[in-house]
């Protein structure tokens, strides 16, 4: 593996287009603006916002008082259940780029994703004899693995990225706290790094300052072997989820 650096990226299968291997994730961050100034402050360069996070017009505003270039900057939404539909989602896309204060144009968006995509739905995609996503987006960590849908995703060229990477900050678990001793770093460092070394593209979210910038700090150490094992025997399967997990919707 190459050294990791925070200014890493992956190119996107089907388009070519580098996406960083940190996110920054503004769920639940209804005052975003401030916390994404920190994010980019830090050092990150890729936010992972939604339409039902009801953030985006404070992300946008963000990335223009950073100074930072917007393509330099790899920007997520997600389209609503409400806007599901051909035509609805195109008007959903263009009131989530008026709220970015993106400009409109042909050609909107770069890259399509899912989220929560169990198995199943992505073969309804191949069976409809569609692209298949580029991205898909699902809770894991080394608790919740999601192995099936990861070995699925890996086998067909689809890029995982991990919401939830950092327990939403319930890091007791002896495990975590033996291996951030070892390696002198705060657990949910050592949560950030393994979803890294697994090749996931981990979405950490906070809103305190020194939180984002200790997240971000997770390139001059690495995990070993022995302690990559450590973690992923963590799995409890569907059961080690701490979020709604709705990959099992029909």
């Amino acid at each position: 593996m190459a050294a990791l650096t925070i200014n890493s990226t992956v190119n996107l299968p089907g388009t070519g287009y580098p996406i960083p291997l940190l996110g920054f994730g503004v769920y639940q961050n209804y005052t975003a603006k401030p916390s994404c100034l920190e994010a980019f402050k830090a050092g990150y360069k890729h936010v992972d916002s939604a339409q039902m996070y009801r953030n985006e017009a404070d992300v946008g505003a963000a990335l223009r008082e950073s100074g930072l270039k917007r393509e330099d900057v790899f920007i997520t939404s997600k389209v609503a259940s409400k806007t599901h539909g051909y035509d609805i989602t195109l008007q959903g896309i263009d009131e989530s780029l008026k709220k970015f204060g993106f400009a409109k144009k042909a050609g909107k968006i770069r890259t399509v994703g899912v989220s929560n995509y169990n198995i199943h739905h992505l073969e309804e995609i191949k069976n409809a004899g569609l692209e298949a996503p580029a991205v898909n987006q699902i809770e894991l960590h080394p608790k919740c693995q999601q192995k099936p849908i990861v070995d699925y995703c890996r086998a067909n060229n689809i890029l995982i990225e991990a919401y939830c990477p950092i327990l939403r900050g319930e890091l007791d678990d002896p495990i975590i706290q033996e291996l951030a001793n070892k390696h002198n770093r705060d657990p949910a460092q050592i949560l950030i790094r393994w979803s890294l070394q697994k090749g996931f593209i981990p979405l950490p979210k906070s809103a305190t300052p020194a939180r984002i910038h200790s997240n971000a700090k997770v390139y001059d150490f690495q995990l070993s072997e022995e302690d990559i094992q450590k973690l992923d025997s963590l799995d409890k399967g569907k059961e080690g989820a701490i979020s709604w997990n709705p990959v099992n919707a029909s």
